[in-house]
């Protein structure tokens, strides 16, 4: 069973969802026939990398949230990202645009590294502070899942793979996508956002009895 997923590195929901997912697979007896495709998503394609500003100043400013209103709904969104293991750190996150971090997606795809670089980059974004615009910090994640470092910075350099960006954000056009994370199994059914537990579960079973 092939699971794709529409996500962004900049969405906590994200990670969650992947942490919800996971948990679901590793109840399966059939866990090793699953693979997951990760799609690119940007929430803001026109965003402006700041290394000044932290997600809670950039939520207050862009939602107009007061600053004890933002850091309610950030203190909720830990929380959840508790429950699953993960500790976000909202008051270090960097607002950075995600392109550059998509094409090295797509590169890992081709080398069979695509989920460990998700993981890698969702670490530096939001639970080390790290600026995932920035070259360096871009390639140190590529260093840390095996891919070559040349051929990585050849694809932020030459800006490869924006095609393969566009045709994931239209292909999740055609099939409704309005949020992320968005879950798609085996283009039967589908998971909008970082659901319960039994969701997971519940649609993971349905989707693998379809294939039997």
């Amino acid at each position: 069973m092939n699971i794709e997923i529409w996500s962004d590195i900049a969405c906590p929901f994200c990670y969650i969802g992947k942490r919800k997912l996971e948990k679901a697979i590793q109840k399966l007896p059939e866990s090793s026939s699953i693979q997951i495709e990760w799609k690119s998503f940007q929430l803001n394609p026109d965003l402006e990398t700041n290394e000044a500003q932290n997600t809670l100043d950039y939520l207050s400013q862009t939602k107009g949230w007061t600053q004890a209103q933002t850091i309610q709904m950030t203190a909720q969104v830990a929380a959840m990202g508790r429950e699953e293991g993960l500790n976000f750190n909202f008051t270090q996150t960097v607002v950075a645009n995600t392109k550059k971090a998509h094409r090295l997606l797509h590169l890992a795809k081709e080398k069979g590294k695509q989920d460990a670089l998700k993981e890698s980059l969702f670490q530096a974004y939001f639970i080390e502070g790290k600026n995932i615009d920035q070259q360096e910090v871009l390639l140190h994640c590529a260093d840390s899942v095996g891919l070559d470092r040349d051929e990585a910075k050849q694809v932020l350099d030459l800006r490869n793979f924006d095609a393969a960006i566009d045709q994931d954000v239209y292909e999740s056009r055609l099939i409704g996508v309005q949020g992320v994370p968005f879950f798609v199994f085996d283009r039967k059914f589908g998971i909008s956002g970082a659901q319960p537990d039994e969701v997971f579960d519940r649609t993971l079973r349905q989707a693998l009895d379809e294939v039997k």
